[in-house]
């Protein structure tokens, strides 16, 4: 299998800058579990503005299509649940990088289950994606620090951040499956519907009355900002995701941590330091030697 076309590399890099900053909209936000739902809401609704504007009715819902859909919405609102819990109850710099663990599940799950084949390059470039993704939070280049997240097996943090990564290489899985089989642009549209739907779900706790309102009064332009860019990430990932392997388009999405250090940098003033410079250069070499692989 040759290296990513550009066109899909391009999608992708593009993806990765609106993930990066529809992440810096919710690190702004004050309640952010309401403030998640406000974006995913707003981004269906300019979907179905968008389709009915340009035509594309969604075809017949077969129930493949449902449960293809719904367990990749699950897988994906599963993940950030479990991201949430892990940097609540832990120390970032321990569990950061075993969220990042999905990157080695899915070249496996594309060789296992999809019939991809890496060159060596490719390999070689998922490899040094990886190592900067797992080193880009932590305090040090020591062995012991390298290997501390796994010597704390037994911490909850650890095991929602292990069980993070696990769930969003399924996630990505059944995403690559939906979008080779059905229109990018249908499937996310079901696949958003379907998260807004869990999350929706969630809201109508006790825990949450009066709060969706008081988010939309406190952060009401972030919402309608959030809304367009959640919706070109998530698009533009599919559409490069139906021309790329997912072994291969899911490590190069990790450019967002690249992009989200400059942002801290450049915008948010925060200091760098020579471990993150080296892990964002890991990762920009790896996505070169994926895209010519």
């Amino acid at each position: 299998m040759p290296g990513m076309e550009t066109i899909a590399l391009l999608l992708i890099i593009f993806s990765a800058f609106m993930h990066a900053l529809w992440n810096l909209l919710v690190k702004q936000s004050r309640d952010k579990t309401i403030f998640i739902w406000w974006m995913f809401a707003s981004s269906f609704s300019m979907m179905s503005l968008m389709g009915l504007a340009t035509g594309q009715v969604l075809p017949p819902l077969s129930l493949r299509y449902l449960l293809l859909a719904s367990s990749a919405a699950c897988c994906f609102v599963l993940y950030h649940w479990l991201t949430g819990r892990a940097y609540r109850d832990g120390d970032l710099s321990m569990t950061y990088p075993l969220a990042q663990t999905a990157m080695l599940y899915v070249p496996l799950w594309g060789v296992l289950f999809l019939n991809e084949s890496l060159t060596l390059i490719g390999l070689s470039g998922i490899m040094l994606i990886i190592a900067g993704a797992y080193s880009i939070q932590l305090k040090r280049l020591s062995s012991d620090e390298i290997f501390r997240p796994f010597r704390n097996l037994n911490n909850r943090s650890v095991q929602s951040a292990l069980c993070a990564g696990f769930i969003y290489s399924v996630g990505a899985l059944i995403d690559k499956v939906g979008v080779n089989t059905y229109s990018a642009f249908h499937f996310t549209y079901v696949l958003v519907f379907c998260m807004l739907c869990i999350m929706s779900l969630n809201l109508l706790r006790p825990c949450y009355r009066g709060r969706v309102l008081a988010e939309w009064r406190n952060s009401r332009k972030l919402v309608l900002w959030s809304g367009p860019v959640i919706l070109a990430s998530y698009l533009s990932f599919r559409y490069g995701l139906q021309m790329a392997p997912v072994s291969y388009a899911v490590p190069v999405r990790q450019v967002s941590l690249v992009i989200g250090v400059l942002i801290g940098i450049f915008w948010l003033g925060e200091s760098f330091g020579r471990i993150r410079l080296a892990s964002a250069g890991l990762i920009l070499g790896g996505v070169l030697l994926v895209w010519h692989g």
